[in-house]
């Protein structure tokens, strides 16, 4: 199985080298997509002296710019780009830990499931914010109920697609509500998502979290919007 990674980056030029480092290190990652999505800081020159570097793994990333859309925009393009049978997303800080990707391929590679997300609450992590929490949790519980599922995690950023259906999803959301519409987009097809417990350190907003309530409103309208119309 051939897993390529979309890494999008804004402004994360603190973090972004050392998380390239440690997802080429991955042997079954096969390839990385980075899209550099309209970064003002150092990002892209932190990119480029990796790129240059004679460092293990560095030939497995592709690098691309744009100007600035959103998280969602940058995963459209890399989607465009990847060559793997999967396709999975990583952020570029370190809240999440590449070391755990040999776990979610673990249940594809015996078979037994299609689609694997990461969750954050099944496995160790440190103290969310407590409004972020709240609103994840209001939000996974709103999913539920609509979807008919018991997922612990809708919103995580380890999602492990085949790229096929990735593609087919059609992605519309230029933001972080593009988290909600891939699970609501996958559960509507009928494939039932499988969780794997991950490790995962947040940051809070001194560190560079850029997550805001007005990003809980969109994620509320996806959610109810694509179980009203077709």
């Amino acid at each position: 199985m051939k897993l390529s990674v979309i890494m999008p980056v804004y402004n994360e030029e603190a973090t972004v080298a050392e998380m390239l480092q440690r997802l080429v290190a991955v042997p079954q990652v096969r390839e990385v997509v980075v899209v550099n999505d309209g970064s003002t800081d150092g990002s892209e020159k932190k990119i480029k002296q990796l790129l240059k570097s004679s460092k293990k793994g560095v030939k497995k990333i592709k690098y691309f710019t744009k100007e600035n859309g959103g998280k969602g925009s940058a995963v459209r393009l890399g989607l465009t780009k990847v060559t793997g049978d999967y396709t999975m997303i990583q952020d570029a800080d370190l809240e999440y830990d590449p070391d755990d990707i040999p776990e979610l391929l673990k249940p594809i590679e015996k078979d037994r499931v299609e689609v694997v997300y990461g969750s954050r609450f099944l496995g160790p992590h440190s103290n969310l914010l407590f409004w972020h929490r709240v609103g994840n949790s209001f939000l996974n519980l709103l999913v539920n109920i609509l979807y008919n599922t018991t997922l612990s995690d809708m919103e995580t950023c380890y999602k492990v697609l085949p790229t096929k259906l990735f593609r087919e999803l059609n992605i519309e959301a230029n933001k972080f509500d593009m988290e909600p519409e891939i699970t609501c987009k996958v559960l509507k097809r009928g494939y039932k998502i499988f969780e794997v417990p991950i490790t995962y350190v947040g940051r809070d907003f001194s560190e560079g979290k850029k997550i805001t309530w007005r990003d809980g409103l969109d994620a509320l309208r996806v959610i109810i919007g694509l179980r009203i119309f077709p």
